[in-house]
């Protein structure tokens, strides 16, 4: 069986950590949290398995004392995990949670107290319902409300975090969730997804100048990366692959690093943008102290004249693939950062900070034989080793996640977890794959 002793060549510097998001596993309705557009959208026939939401989810807001002993057992050094803003502020904005303030409070503390690095992220995707009828993140407004909404989590908890990310996946925030209307709030416009795609970054660049302000110095943010591939190598098809790539990934990175947009992408969406867009791009592109790359699979990019606005689908090839359907492409990973580092990020340190598999996960004897993640782990650790040999500035690596969770629009019927969770009784069991971690990285 492949193991991980991959993990003995990493220098003793490198962060191994495990990540989650708010949403996916607190449970919003313990500790007064109000509703964000996940609640409405879950409701909604056909959105989500099941129509299955967060409002149990892991109960981590009474779990967190056993999840962190989770962490700390295996021997993870840091932990990434994200604020949630209902919780912080039911209403989005005024009066805030006292109860919201003092379980992040605790949770904070427990992970100092079992020496983990404490790796936040302000946004992972649990906007506040009642912004939704103001237009959600189609509307500037919005990106002020986070402005204030990042001015409370830095007045209440900086000098405990070691990192602070802005956004996690704008691309799946603006474009998954209201152009392909695939996560909440599940619009399927042209309009919609062109404006957040830029609004969304503005929010980033609202978020950065507040955590400025407190002197705070060890911000980024998240960009979830696809390596796209043409599905033939014909000159139409290398033509949308590149459109595909600039809407995935270069949209990101241009405009954060280089405070452009480019070129192909831009003239597709120019009469959709906000007015005055350009003005934006400047504080967009202000300095980061480090830029996290989540990272699962590959797409072939096919041309599709039914899709009338990108004339492209994203297809499999011949993989293996994960219980999500994802084909699993490990040289992936290392060829995108390695573009990430030499065009756009230079110096700036680079976070793995997702990087897992869905399977389908049952239990045997009391057992959880999930060999297909550990190989999964292992095969993406070697692609982030040689990047550690090519010079590349890799600091940390991420695992997604630590608990089976709340999967979006699967609901609880796709399993990332190095820990088992029985969502009938919150019963949690890790997985041989948290045994292998724990094998290598406590020796």
């Amino acid at each position: 069986m492949v193991d991980l002793k991959i993990i003995n060549k990493f220098p003793d510097d490198f962060t191994f950590g495990v990540a989650t998001s708010s949403y996916q596993i607190e449970g919003n309705s313990f500790g007064k949290s109000g509703l964000s557009h996940w609640d409405n959208f879950s409701k909604q026939d056909g959105r989500v398995f099941n129509n299955e939401s967060g409002n149990i989810a892991c109960a981590h807001v009474i779990n967190y004392k056993e999840d962190v002993k989770l962490i700390a057992d295996a021997g993870f050094s840091a932990y990434r995990f994200s604020f949630s803003w209902p919780r912080i502020l039911p209403e989005g904005k005024g009066t805030i949670n006292k109860e919201g303030i003092s379980f992040y409070d605790k949770l904070i503390d427990e992970l100092l107290e079992n020496n983990l690095k404490t790796y936040s992220t302000l946004y992972h995707w649990d906007l506040p319902e009642i912004f939704m009828s103001k237009g959600g993140w189609k509307n500037r407004d919005t990106t002020k409300w986070f402005a204030d909404f990042t001015d409370i989590i830095m007045r209440s908890f900086s000098d405990r975090l070691d990192s602070i990310a802005t956004i996690n996946e704008p691309w799946c925030v603006s474009w998954l969730s209201h152009y392909l209307g695939e996560h909440a709030p599940g619009e399927r416009s042209i309009e919609s997804g062109v404006k957040t795609m830029h609004m969304i970054l503005v929010a980033h660049a609202e978020a950065m100048q507040v955590i400025r302000s407190h002197n705070y110095n060890n911000a980024g943010i998240v960009l979830n990366k696809q390596y796209v591939q043409p599905f033939n190598d014909i000159p139409e098809t290398l033509k949308v692959t590149n459109l595909a790539d600039e809407i995935h990934n270069l949209w990101f990175d241009e405009a954060i690093f280089n405070g452009v947009y480019p070129s192909q992408t831009l003239d597709l969406f120019s009469q959709y943008m906000p007015i005055n867009y350009e003005k934006d791009l400047a504080q967009i592109s202000q300095p980061l102290d480090w830029v996290g790359i989540n990272y699962y699979t590959r797409s072939l990019i096919k041309i599709d004249p039914s899709e009338s606005f990108l004339g492209y689908k994203s297809v499999n090839g011949d993989l293996d693939i994960t219980d999500m359907g994802w084909e699993i492409f490990p040289k992936g990973l290392r060829t995108l950062i390695e573009r990430l580092h030499k065009e756009y990020s230079k110096k700036i340190p680079i976070y793995v900070t997702e990087n897992g598999m869905a399977n389908n996960d049952v239990i045997v004897d009391g057992k959880i034989n999930d060999s297909k993640r550990i190989k999964f782990y292992n095969d993406h650790l070697i692609e982030c080793f040689k990047l550690l040999e090519n010079g590349i500035p890799l600091k940390g690596y991420f695992a997604w996640s630590l608990l089976d969770n709340f999967e979006w629009a699967f609901g609880y019927s796709k399993r990332f977890g190095l820990v088992y969770v029985d969502f009938d009784n919150l019963t949690r069991v890790p997985k041989l794959s948290w045994e292998e971690f724990r094998r290598y990285l406590k020796s």
